[in-house]
């Protein structure tokens, strides 16, 4: 896999789910749902920015397991591009330190099973579109899809 020639961007991200959790939360702290299998990774978002589909830019973190709402400021190192209901979801991928070929190929495998599994869910839930793993970008290109967030952000809410 070729790697990035692009410099990592630093950014702050809010743990919504810690490396481990069975609860997937959302930004604004209400659960979204359980999981039948624990999250290999810190799971959370990017205050400052809003996703293509209206909601906090989703980030992944690296690394050992971090509290839920620790704020943290990392280097996002590439994004994921995920497909939620026929919307683009992009997430993404940070750490203190540059990616390993093998840690990217293991976050690429989570989110094509991630996608399969949301897509199982979403039409349970009966919310048509497709999902599906888009595969490997750059941090700068979903930076450029994602809008500043207008306002300030305050943290994480109460009892998050």
């Amino acid at each position: 896999m070729p790697r990035s020639l692009a410099e990592p961007i630093e950014l702050e991200v809010v743990i919504e789910v810690p490396r481990g959790s069975f609860l997937k939360r959302g930004s604004t702290g209400q659960v979204d749902f359980i999981s039948p299998l624990p999250c290999p990774f810190n799971y959370g978002s990017v205050p400052r920015y809003l996703g293509m589909e209206g909601d906090l830019l989703d980030a992944v973190v690296l690394g050992p397991r971090l509290p839920l709402g620790s704020q943290v400021r990392v280097r996002a190192w590439g994004a994921v591009i995920l497909a939620d209901r026929g919307m683009s979801d992009d997430k993404l991928i940070c750490s203190t330190r540059p990616l390993e070929a093998a840690e990217r190929i293991r976050v690429l495998r989570f989110f094509h099973f991630y996608a399969k599994c949301k897509g199982l869910l979403n039409l349970w839930r009966r919310r048509p579109g497709r999902n599906a793993c888009d595969g490997w970008c750059d941090a700068e290109v979903a930076l450029a899809r994602a809008r500043p967030r207008t306002g300030t952000w305050e943290g994480p809410p109460v009892g998050f």
